[in-house]
């Protein structure tokens, strides 16, 4: 699976937004939280679809519970029936039931970041444990993405702390609520630059690393059945 990249050009729009608004992105366009979202969730879907062999990348923008067609990667809102609750993912890959789960995570001011990072550690572990609890050989992968500048130093320490115990889920048997692999991503507003020495360089949350261990488990669970049989 190639690297996950950023168009930094893209970032540094919502930076200058984020900016001028005195450090938050509205939720409603341009530069809205949930395209911020959605940057990272194409870049994912591309990732992902070539891995699988360049197969489509569709759009999905409703609660249809199949996929519009046998081999694709869907982007947008995908709606998974878990052992849960029903969840929408911004990536999936489903050719016979859930193989691969994405959600992009993004906090976007240090009120918000403040009040609500422990609920969207709550929400990861939730969605993990939906899609495991039905589909325990689904690959789930999350990435958190959040402005460098509204993250204090010591709720930073302890979010990776809390991000590295809820990612690295290897085996079918380890518990439902780990994710196969998670990222953090602390991006600069001034510029749209992904900042490079946090998470340090040997933490699994690293955005480099996603990649690798989404087709590590991918492989290790689905190598040679189909549709990857040819």
């Amino acid at each position: 699976m190639p690297p996950v990249v950023i168009d930094q050009a893209q970032l540094a729009l919502f930076g200058e937004t984020w900016t001028s608004r005195g450090g938050r992105l509205s939720r409603t366009p341009p530069q809205s939280s949930a395209q911020l979202g959605g940057l990272f969730e194409q870049a994912v879907g591309k990732s992902l679809a070539f891995m699988l062999g360049n197969i489509p990348v569709v759009l999905q923008r409703g609660n249809d519970l199949i996929p519009p067609s046998a081999d694709c990667v869907e982007i947008g809102d995908v709606r998974i029936i878990g052992g849960v609750r029903p969840q929408n993912f911004d990536v999936v890959y489903r050719p016979d039931g859930v193989r691969f789960a994405f959600d992009a995570k993004t906090l976007n001011d240090r009120e918000s970041i403040r009040k609500n990072w422990q609920n969207m550690i709550n929400d990861l572990a939730t969605e993990a444990t939906t899609v495991h609890s039905r589909f325990p050989y689904a690959v789930v992968a999350f990435l958190v993405v959040l402005p460098e500048p509204g993250v204090p130093a010591p709720q930073r320490i302890a979010m990776i702390e809390t991000l590295e115990r809820l990612s690295r889920r290897v085996e079918v048997n380890d518990p439902i609520y780990r994710a196969e692999a998670i990222s953090l991503v602390l991006w600069e507003p001034n510029n749209g630059g992904i900042i490079s020495n946090i998470p340090e360089p040997d933490s699994p949350l690293r955005i480099e690393k996603l990649s690798e261990q989404v087709a590590a488990v991918y492989v290790s669970r689905y190598k040679g059945l189909p549709p990857h049989t040819a």
